[in-house]
């Protein structure tokens, strides 16, 4: 069964965040956790904890197709020891606000060199960071989103993703998030059925699909390669539609939660039911 929903507001509260999923007609979402453009945020409160869970449940909506996502400001793989562990104590509290959460998941951007240090060391430092946080934590899996490799960020190539994972200590708490605008941007075509399977092929591959734990939905303003992030909705950018199409006809994108992140959310709810006709 395919779980579609998009990135919903949580203003107000994080128990808003479900409310805001079921209007328009998602079994799946993803939120903030925290104002996502500043380092510090105030707790959780008991009150609104308890309310998200109740939310959740009241719209059948299960942790496992919840996906928030940190900070903007993290840096996993920061070249300056100082902003790096800045940067790995914001990313422990993401990870400890989900486990009040009962969440399963934590998505996130895995850093940038700055042109400081090679790529080899940034992945290192990054995979460090997940180990740090996890050895802290429990029950959250830390999802490694794919990049479109814009500016120095690291994780637009499936073996970036697959050199983080293989210096991840516990196997069974990392996973990947693909995101189809990173994708297209970071070069990999999915124009035709064709270039998507080959695509799909090759992450199974370099990563494995027993690491995939969500996907990001979303069409392209910029062309193939063009290491431009800039998403699009569903068939207006140069994507196309043939790899919703894809996803949505392939069993081994079942049981996890499929996230729009399109810049029109007053045609989230038309997407959601595109993609479900797809699966028809």
């Amino acid at each position: 069964m395919k779980f579609i929903g998009a990135h919903v507001s949580a203003s107000g509260g994080v128990e808003n965040a479900p409310l805001n999923a079921a209007a328009i007609g998602a079994n799946a979402f993803a939120l903030f956790t925290k104002n996502q453009r500043q380092w510090q945020a105030k707790p959780l409160t008991t009150e609104s904890i308890d309310a998200f869970r109740e939310n959740c449940a009241a719209h059948d909506i299960l942790p496992e197709h919840i996906l928030p996502h940190d900070s903007y400001l993290i840096n996993l793989g920061h070249p300056e020891a100082d902003k790096l562990e800045k940067s790995r104590e914001a990313f422990l509290d993401e990870l400890q606000r989900c486990e009040q959460l009962g969440l399963k998941l934590l998505n996130f951007h895995p850093g940038s060199h700055l042109k400081q240090i090679p790529e080899s060391e940034c992945l290192s430092h990054i995979a460090e960071s997940i180990n740090r946080a996890l050895e802290q934590t429990e029950g959250v899996t830390a999802v490694i989103e794919n990049t479109a490799g814009q500016g120095s960020n690291m994780g637009f190539r499936f073996e970036h993703l697959a050199e983080i994972i293989d210096q991840v200590d516990d196997k069974e708490r990392v996973g990947v998030c693909i995101d189809t605008c990173h994708s297209f941007a970071g070069g990999y075509d999915l124009l035709t059925p064709a270039s998507c399977a080959a695509v799909f092929d090759e992450l199974e591959k370099v990563v494995g699909f027993s690491y995939l734990r969500g996907m990001h939905l979303n069409d392209s303003k910029k062309g193939l390669g063009s290491r431009v992030d800039r998403h699009h909705s569903l068939g207006q950018g140069e994507i196309g539609l043939e790899v919703f199409k894809f996803i949505m006809q392939d069993d081994r994108f079942d049981d996890i939660p499929l996230i729009l992140e399109t810049i029109d959310d007053t045609i989230w709810a038309e997407e959601i039911e595109l993609l479900r006709s797809f699966a028809d």
